[in-house]
């Protein structure tokens, strides 16, 4: 007879454990459909809220990343206007000592005088330059180099070792800061 009871009593517990399972799945469901207030006009309100909350923030985000943008493309045209500045200001000391001359040769009669007076500005104009990173690319006798030179014509090369290479320059070829700015144009012997 004990165990009929204990059958009774365990089939009553099975019961009972089934029906509080339930009852927790039925809470779980209700509380995810009606939110912590309690009502689906509660969930409702809530959603919204979130949603306007990212909305804002994405409008901000969107604001911000949009005023970068015009602000460095403002910096970018800025620099690129003033981006000789730097290299006028060391060329206008030149350009003063060429007007001087220009006044001093009027009367002029010593024709020495003048020449190194001239030799001496362009000196200063060459070293001024080259402080700022340009330079003179050396070519007659070197074998031509497609990436430095550009090959106006050929000759006969008037030795046999100047073959395949420069025998005259027409127009210098100069690199500033290693970037060939200006190809080097010139004569190659054939």
């Amino acid at each position: 007879m004990s165990t009929n009871k204990d059958e009774v009593l365990n089939e009553n517990a099975q019961e009972n454990n089934d029906q509080t399972e339930n009852a927790v799945e039925n809470n779980a469901e209700n509380t995810a459909e009606t939110g912590n207030n309690g009502t689906p006009e509660g969930k409702i309100a809530e959603l919204e809220a979130k949603l306007a909350e990212a909305n804002d923030k994405h409008l901000r985000l969107y604001s911000e990343f949009d005023n970068f943008r015009k602000r460095n493309a403002k910096e970018k045209i800025d620099l690129i206007k003033t981006a000789g500045e730097d290299v006028f200001k060391t060329v206008l000391p030149v350009i003063d000592d060429f007007e001087r001359a220009i006044k001093a040769n009027e009367g002029a009669t010593d024709l020495a005088a003048l020449s190194e007076g001239f030799q001496l500005i362009y000196n200063k104009f060459k070293s001024t330059l080259k402080q700022k990173g340009l330079e003179e690319m050396e070519s007659i006798g070197k074998p031509f180099d497609a990436d430095l030179m550009e090959a106006i014509t050929s000759i006969p090369a008037p030795d046999e070792d100047l073959k395949g290479k420069v025998v005259d320059e027409i127009e210098k070829g100069y690199s500033l800061h290693g970037k060939v700015i200006r190809f080097a144009k010139v004569i190659i012997g054939s």
